[in-house]
This record gives C-alpha cells, structure tokens and sequence, in this order.
C-alpha cells in the first residue's frame, strides 16, 4: 500500500491514514473514529454572592452590571483565543485549545471582575468532549464546573490535568487538596493559581 508523502513516521502528519491502513493489515478490519470529540480546556466561571448583590442593587442595577459582566468577560476571553460556549447563570462556559492561555484569561476575569466590584471564581479541566453543534458535552465539562464550585472567591481552582499540562509555563500553583466530585468517579487533585504565597494572581497576563 502506497501512501501519499516522503516518509511513513506515524507521529507526524496524516497519522490516521498509515494506522488506518495497519490496523486493517493487522486485525482485518478499521476501528471507527469518533469525529465528534474534541480535545479542550474547558473554563466555568461564577459570580460569588451574586443573590445578595442583586437584592442590595435592585434588578435594574443588578441587569447593567450583568450586561457590562458580560460584555467584559466576552471581550478577554476572546482576546486569549478562547470561545465562550455559553452563559451558565451568573457566569460563563468558554473553552480554549491551550490549557496555559485559559489560566491566563481566568486571571484576567478575575481582574475584569474586580473593576465591576465583582468577586468572581474560575474552575479549569482538560479533556476531550463530546460536541454538540456549538456546545460541548461529556465528563470533562462536567469536571471543569464541578472545579468551578469550589473555587473560593477571587479564585483560579484547576484540575491536577491542567497543572501537569502547563509545567514549564512558569504558572505558580498551590496543591489545594484531592476532593471527590459529585457525580464523577474516584478522586481528583486540585491547584490553585497562585502568587507564591498562596494567594491568588493578579494581573492581565
């Protein structure tokens, strides 16, 4: 079997043609793709207290603070290649290719959320999902708003995943503890994004 290229080094290139091609050699048969996963940085963000807030500033304040909360955050996220998936509530579900890029967006949300009196909270996790049209789905998504749940206020909380991806990126990180998530099986090692000190990053990255 002759296959388009200079060389046949399976790591590089048009991969999937040349295993394709082996894999039916070796068992009589091609194992199907699934063309509807994607690899992805997903980020959940919320924003803390936002009952209360609401109650002290009455709904027409409380609408245009949301409308700015939301334009602000729309505009960083696409400013670190990200894609916001959609509004969750308060807060927002965005996904990156780059697990480094979206810490640094989180970081700058939180910033965005600071200059709108904002306490805001972020939970990161990479994995594949499952895509629905313009959304994803799965247990990744699943994970990265369950990370997001427990993040404290004004803080960056990011699956083990994520900090082993990022090594290198001089991203400081804090262990906060292995929790159990609800509705995910075993237990999973989360980090805060931190200063050095413990205490959350500041800045636009």
């Amino acid at each position: 079997m002759e296959l388009p290229g200079d060389d046949h080094i399976y790591f590089t290139g048009d991969s999937d043609a040349l295993l394709d091609e082996i894999e039916e050699f070796v068992t009589g048969s091609r194992g199907a793709h699934d063309p509807d996963r994607v690899l992805a940085t997903v980020m959940f963000t919320d924003i803390v207290g936002s009952t209360e807030h609401a109650a002290r500033l009455g709904d027409r304040r409380w609408h245009d603070l949301i409308a700015d909360h939301d334009r602000l955050l729309q505009d960083r996220i696409a400013d670190y290649r990200g894609r916001t998936v959609r509004r969750t509530g308060d807060g927002v579900f965005a996904s990156f290719d780059g697990p480094a890029r979206a810490i640094r967006c989180a970081i700058s949300l939180l910033d965005a959320g600071r200059s709108l009196e904002l306490a805001l909270r972020a939970g990161l996790h990479t994995g594949e999902c499952q895509l629905a049209g313009d959304d994803l789905a799965g247990v990744t998504v699943h994970i990265g708003a369950r990370i997001a749940d427990l993040a404290e206020p004004n803080q960056v909380l990011v699956s083990g995943t994520v900090r082993d991806l990022v090594v290198g990126s001089n991203i400081p990180f804090s262990f906060r503890g292995t929790e159990a998530l609800d509705g995910v099986p075993g237990e999973w090692r989360l980090f805060t994004v931190d200063d050095g000190n413990g205490a959350p990053t500041s800045g636009s990255g």
